[in-house]
């Protein structure tokens, strides 16, 4: 199966709570150096036999995305491997 990932963003004249809200928390947790976050959506889209990037864009526009107040990016997958899986946290040192 082919997969194609659509990422979703904001605009960047739109107005972000939950990135700022998380932005604000981090002086919190002893983080200083980040200067802004911006929270976004990423959707897969597995295609039967080869990815049909033209298709995916055209789903992204009609279903995905709101083009009034948000960009997006369709690419092909080329990890290889389930993006799904988890991966451990490292404990804090």
């Amino acid at each position: 199966m082919a997969r194609v990932v659509v990422d979703v963003m904001l605009k960047p004249e739109i107005l972000d709570p939950q990135g700022q809200a998380v932005a604000s928390a981090l002086p919190r947790l002893g983080v200083n150096d980040v200067t802004s976050v911006r929270i976004g959506r990423r959707i897969e889209i597995e295609f039967a036999g080869e990815p049909d990037l033209d298709r995916a864009r055209e789903i992204a526009d009609k279903l995905l995305a709101n083009p009034v107040i948000e960009d997006f990016t369709v690419r092909v997958d080329t990890t290889g491997s389930d993006s799904r899986e988890s991966q451990p946290a490292e404990a804090p040192a």
